[in-house]
């Protein structure tokens, strides 16, 4: 997940992704922190992107968190976000490694990689990418509040995800993914 946009403010949430991300250890005692600059496999993956993307995906390494098995890979821009910004990223990817457990390592492969086509229509990815995006909103109105949670940048953001090469155009109809959000925003509580 790349950042999503940030309220305004002072940050009063400093140590909240602390806390999290010490949270998220003893829920998966495995888990380990890899920074995406140090690993070899994370510039593969990055130059694979790419490729694939026609050059459309450009910031894995620099403004992508991702979660592979138990392991967070951090983008290069980690430190930069603030401690509330790395929390709603950090409660987005809780949601992977939750899925992870539930499908198992095979399982979010194939639901991530394969229907129906890696790029493009994805919709396995779409749905995993869905939920984890609810609970971007969710996180979002928590920290930042309701109003940060259904601001319009927050909405292009989480559309761009979807519609756009950040993640192979994986469900590109923005009539539908604008419904997905109308939907879950409408949960939200207004405060």
């Amino acid at each position: 997940m790349s950042a999503p946009p940030e309220g305004r403010g002072p940050d009063a949430g400093s140590g909240l992704d602390d806390a999290f991300l010490k949270a998220l250890r003893v829920e998966f005692p495995g888990l380990s922190v890899v920074h995406k600059v140090d690993d070899a496999p994370s510039r593969v993956v990055d130059l694979f992107l790419r490729c694939v993307t026609f050059g459309g995906q450009r910031g894995y390494l620099d403004e992508y968190t991702t979660v592979i098995g138990t392991t967070l890979y951090l983008p290069s821009t980690w430190q930069e976000r603030s401690p509330r910004s790395r929390y709603v990223t950090l409660r987005h990817e809780a949601v992977h490694l939750r899925q992870g457990r539930r499908w198992g390592r095979l399982g979010m492969a194939l639901l991530y990689l394969l229907p129906a086509l890696p790029v493009g229509l994805a919709s396995g990815r779409a749905r995993l990418e869905w939920e984890a995006y609810a609970e971007t909103f969710r996180a979002t109105a928590e920290v930042f509040g309701a109003a940060q949670a259904r601001s319009p940048a927050l909405r292009a953001h989480v559309l761009r995800q979807f519609t756009s090469a950040a993640y192979g155009w994986m469900w590109p109809f923005p009539r539908q993914v604008n419904r997905w959000i109308d939907a879950l925003l409408s949960t939200l509580p207004d405060t």
